[in-house]
């Protein structure tokens, strides 16, 4: 199901102050798999794949990179083998469509080994306690979305249409958490996150949240006060609340470390860290494939 009238977020996050973990397996990896494009390649259609879009080149990289990934679903065969002959694996035919959208969207080749080798050969999967933290949608939806974020960060706010969007085209099939992690990099990040647990204690944390980032980075206590009472909130409780949600953003935010969070905004469907273009397109085709494998 492609998602309608929704813009293409511009790529891009907030990234923690710490150094990057070496890439030196994937890149092994890569090498090794890149020394395969020596052997024949095996060219045959693949059923329901339409590779019009792509230049020959493209086509050529599409049935090398299906021949040389492996299996999505853990087992010892290529791609293409589990999407032809492997009817249990539900996510072959998501992981066709992925890499070929990567290449019609002009990823090069070694960025699409990457991206998948992350989603589904060694996909960080986590257990995150989102008991506390404020929601959209049901609790027993299919898919569970959770992101972490920090309200001054630019792309975090361009990325709140987003998930508004696919909120939208898939209410009552996706449930959205929001876990708090201001990076430091702005000083009243934190303030954000306390305002926004406190005015969820009052049923606003949707109303609290646009405001917030409509109005980043004025974050200050006093700005969220402020907030609180154009809001309507009851600011006495509000305060309240503020100063005792500290302890849940610290929370939050050792909950985002022990999951591998480097930037913001951080993505995890059903406890998998969402790999790849953080755009309408691919979110909604991770949807698609977790709906299709939970179904």
């Amino acid at each position: 199901m492609a998602l309608l009238g929704a813009p293409l977020l511009m790529g891009g996050a907030c990234e923690k102050k710490t150094a990057k973990p070496d890439p030196g397996p994937i890149n092994a990896l890569e090498r090794e798999n890149g020394s395969a494009s020596a052997a024949p390649i095996d060219t045959s259609p693949l059923q329901g794949i339409d590779l019009g879009k792509l230049e020959k080149d493209k086509q050529q990289a599409f049935y090398r990179l299906v021949g040389t990934l492996k299996s999505p679903c853990g087992k010892p065969e290529s791609l293409r083998k589990s999407f032809i002959d492997d009817t249990s694996c539900k996510r072959s035919p998501f992981a066709v469509r992925f890499v070929s959208a990567m290449l019609e969207d002009e990823f090069p080749e070694d960025k699409i080994r990457e991206d998948y080798i992350s989603k589904y050969e060694k996909p960080r999967m986590v257990k995150l306690d989102v008991s506390r933290a404020p929601r959209v949608g049901t609790d027993d939806a299919p898919v569970k979305i959770v992101e972490f974020f920090d309200y001054a960060c630019p792309h975090c706010k361009e990325f709140k249409p987003v998930l508004d969007a696919l909120a939208q085209q898939y209410e009552g099939k996706i449930t959205e958490y929001f876990m708090m992690y201001p990076l430091g990099h702005w000083p009243e990040s934190k303030s954000a996150a306390m305002a926004a647990i406190a005015a969820h204690q009052q049923g606003k944390f949707k109303e609290m949240h646009a405001l917030l980032f409509a109005k980043s980075p004025a974050h200050s206590k006093a700005d969220v006060m402020g907030y609180a009472a154009q809001l309507g909130l009851d600011v006495a409780k509000f305060e309240a609340a503020y100063t005792a949600a500290a302890p849940q953003v610290e929370q939050d935010k050792v909950q985002g470390n022990g999951a591998s969070v480097d930037s913001t905004p951080s993505v995890y469907f059903n406890d998998r860290k969402f790999e790849g273009p953080i755009t309408v397109k691919y979110l909604g085709m991770w949807i698609e494939e977790e709906l299709a494998v939970n179904r």
